[in-house]
């Protein structure tokens, strides 16, 4: 089958020119595109879809491949990905390698796959939204000129003075009226840097992962990093999480993150799974 590569140079902190020669020596049947500008992989990622191009993959971070959703939603084209970004959490969570010549070589060998993708008022994701304490570091990390991990983790110490928000769910008529630090919509399983928010998540059962870090005392802030690396964050008392096909969130906050690209948006905030909604390239274990 004929794929289409999209490389984003600007993901990550890595030189990705190199590594056309490397995909071209792999696999035979493929064309290569760079990004130029924001929504270039929109539109290459439409016109693969309309030229009945089997696969698209996207060399970047979730950014990226956030960017190439609305294209290929509900469509034949599948959505590959290789891991080149800051975070890479849908890319970690279904297996692919870290090493980015490892992973153009699993392409070869993946299967096309249907899974779940979510939608905020109406904005598409796959791996994992957010609002409160998530939503603020995203919005921060966009504008900040460094990447990477050590810069995401001084992000979040510097703004440990956050304070919990109010916030009301609303599901089939029921109203759950709490006080968190977040709410993370968790399709798949991880920020990125295998931080895993919700490790049980699972990409096929047509569910939403609402995960919620209810007010804590932040001396606690340690022992809930070292959690969430370990991927044993539901034993940390203050998480709780709850399974749904949808759900209405009523806040003063206006500030979510999607695959960690910040919106603002207006209350109330319907989130929702939309099941079996795109193919993947997903690599064989």
């Amino acid at each position: 089958m004929k794929i289409r590569f999209i490389i984003n140079p600007k993901a990550g902190k890595k030189n990705h020119h190199h590594f056309d020669k490397y995909i071209r020596r792999c696999i035979s049947n493929c064309e290569i595109f760079y990004t130029e500008k924001a929504g270039d992989i929109k539109r290459i990622s439409k016109n693969a879809v309309d030229e009945n191009i089997k696969a698209v993959v996207i060399i970047g971070g979730d950014g990226s491949v956030n960017e190439s959703l609305s294209s290929l939603i509900n469509t034949d084209t599948a959505l590959g990905v290789i891991p080149a970004g800051s975070g890479n959490g849908f890319a970690y969570h279904i297996g692919m390698n870290k090493n980015i010549k490892k992973a153009i070589k699993q392409i070869k060998l993946c299967e096309i796959q249907e899974i779940d993708t979510c939608s905020i008022n109406n904005i598409s994701y796959i791996n994992i939204a957010g609002i409160g304490f998530d939503a603020h570091i995203a919005n921060l990390f966009l504008k900040a000129k460094k990447r990477g991990l050590i810069k995401y983790i001084k992000l979040i110490t510097k703004q440990l003075n956050y304070k919990a928000k109010k916030f009301t769910l609303i599901n089939n008529n029921i109203e759950k009226k709490i006080e968190a630090f977040l709410i993370s919509f968790a399709n798949a399983s991880q920020y990125g840097n295998n931080a895993k928010i919700c490790p049980q998540a699972n990409i096929k059962d047509g569910f939403l992962n609402i995960v919620i870090l209810h007010k804590f005392p932040k001396w606690k802030i340690p022992f809930l990093i070292i959690k969430l690396f370990l991927g044993k964050i539901n034993s940390f008392k203050y998480i709780e999480t709850i399974k749904l096909k949808k759900v209405e969130i009523r806040s003063d906050e206006t500030l979510i993150h999607t695959d960690g690209e910040a919106h603002n948006i207006s209350s109330p905030i319907n989130v929702k799974n939309l099941s079996k909604s795109i193919k993947i390239l997903m690599p064989k274990k």
